[in-house]
């Protein structure tokens, strides 16, 4: 069980303070992890057991209900229903203070919860930092009649060294898609075995939105986001001699760093692009087009005959897994969010196509199949998919959960794979890139599939560096199909 406890001074009567976080409604207008709150089945506010539902910056909700409020003693306790997180019984507690003669009072702020040991430290730096500092700034702002600090500026991770002005976006702390913010940095110049590009288009994919959220633990701010990117080689180190000046190249692998204008990284990482992928294509395929294929080819290798189930069919990664899924000789099923999504999905090579909300996705698959269920499933949804996604399974089948854009799926008991032998795998693209001979078999057979016809880079919009923000809101928001690309 982690318990966390903060205090801070708040430079207002404890009155007012009290009168502003009493509302247990009210965190939207302070809070700024909070955009948009309500009071389910029109209750109350101050009722005790009244649920607040409340919309996050990043998408996300969380329903927390009131156990307790006393006016006496300017206290409330609440705990969390439903989250994003996995913030299993999450209880907290506020208590205000007068410490002063005048009123001013001490915001005592505790929670604890009980979190996978895999997200310890991941949860506890989110609940300290970016709930209850967070608020406390916030609240602090507004009694003193501005609003809350932005980001604080600061500098990217670069060598002392450094000898190239840039720009960079900069993970300023792990939340939502505010804290990424344009700056200018110094970039080194290469050392041995280095080179430096000078980046033309910049990859968006949702392994950066997990990262900014802290969900994966590759970016520490201050740090850069971003596995993807394509430009043209500017300089180079010693002993360099796979890549020179002029050279048009891509990367799609750790470590973390994409989104700058220019860039120093090792050159054995480096993927010399052929004269008829475009930059913006090889940004905006190479770490799709690579993912689909070890998804495809070596987590389950698909075969002729298999039926094979893609959810977020028209986006990015599941355009190329149906397109490649249908030559390997599979059926395909899609499964989108909307009729529009479904059209891209169909071009995209899928025989049949299921639309959120029109039919229990299980239900639709086994109609689709016969009674039969899919021999794979592949799932970049997470939360809100999973047991779906199991349920749709012919026996002995694979669910292939690569991705979490919906939220962690939390704990699940292994048993209930049971009932059809279900395999599960949860794979991490850097166990199939991280020796340059991975890269280069991955990038063999992406730019072999793309000979072939069996893909088609398609067109990515297009947003600029510093609108690094707005491409993250729009993908997690999925307002988008097909790929996002960055243009420095």
């Amino acid at each position: 069980m982690v318990k966390l406890q903060r205090s801070t001074i708040i430079g207002a009567p404890l009155s007012e303070v009290w009168a502003l976080l009493r509302d247990f409604n009210g965190h939207d207008r302070w809070h700024p992890i909070v955009t948009s709150s309500a009071i389910e089945d029109d209750l109350d506010a101050d009722r005790i057991g009244a649920v607040r539902n409340f919309r996050l910056a990043d998408g996300g909700r969380i329903r927390e209900q009131l156990l307790a409020l006393s006016d006496a003693d300017s206290s409330f306790s609440y705990c969390i229903l439903e989250a994003p997180a996995p913030l299993r019984h999450y209880v907290a507690h506020v208590r205000l203070r007068a410490v002063t003669d005048d009123q001013t009072c001490l915001w005592e702020w505790s929670a604890s919860f009980d979190p996978p040991p895999a997200e310890r430290e991941r949860l506890k730096r989110f609940v300290a930092e970016e709930v209850i500092v967070a608020g406390f700034r916030a609240v602090r702002a507004h009694f003193a009649g501005a609003p809350a600090k932005a980001p604080a500026k600061v500098e990217a991770p670069v060598s002392a060294s450094a000898g190239l002005e840039a720009t960079a976006v900069i993970l300023t702390r792990h939340g939502g898609p505010e804290v990424l913010v344009a700056q200018k940095v110094r970039v080194a110049d290469p050392g041995p075995g280095e080179a430096r590009i000078r980046q033309t288009a910049v990859g968006v994919n949702f392994i950066d939105v997990y990262c900014r959220r802290g969900s994966f633990d590759l970016v520490t701010p201050p740090g850069i986001l971003g596995m993807e990117a394509a430009g043209i080689v500017e300089s180079v180190g010693p002993g360099v001699s796979n890549v020179k000046p002029g050279d048009r190249v891509g990367y799609a692998c750790a470590p973390p760093g994409a989104y700058t204008s220019v860039r120093t990284m090792r050159t054995d990482l480096l993927v010399s692009l052929p004269s008829s992928f475009s930059d913006e294509a090889a940004a905006s395929t190479l770490l799709k087009g690579i993912t689909a294929g070890f998804l495809l080819h070596e987590v389950y290798a698909v075969k002729r005959g298999d039926v094979v189930l893609v959810h977020a069919a028209a986006g990015g990664v599941g355009q190329f897994l149906c397109r490649w899924a249908k030559a390997l000789g599979a059926l395909v099923i899609g499964s989108t969010s909307s009729e529009a999504k479904a059209e891209e999905a169909r071009r995209n090579g899928c025989d049949h196509v299921i639309v959120a909300g029109q039919e229990p996705l299980a239900t639709a698959v086994m109609r689709l199949t016969g009674g039969r269920g899919a021999d794979v499933v592949y799932d970049a949804v997470g939360k809100d998919t999973f047991e779906a996604s199991i349920q749709c399974l012919a026996p002995r089948g694979h669910l292939v959960s690569f991705g979490q854009a919906s939220g962690d799926v939390g704990v699940y008991s292994i048993d209930k794979l049971a009932s059809r032998s279900v395999t599960l795998s949860r794979p991490n693209y850097g166990h199939y890139t991280d020796t340059p001979a991975k890269l280069k078999g991955q990038t063999d057979r992406l730019f072999a599939a793309l000979q072939a016809g069996i893909l088609v880079a398609a067109r990515p919009k297009l947003y600029s560096l510093a609108d690094a923000a707005t491409a993250h809101a729009d993908l997690e928001g999925r307002k988008t199909t097909g790929a996002l690309v960055l243009i420095p």
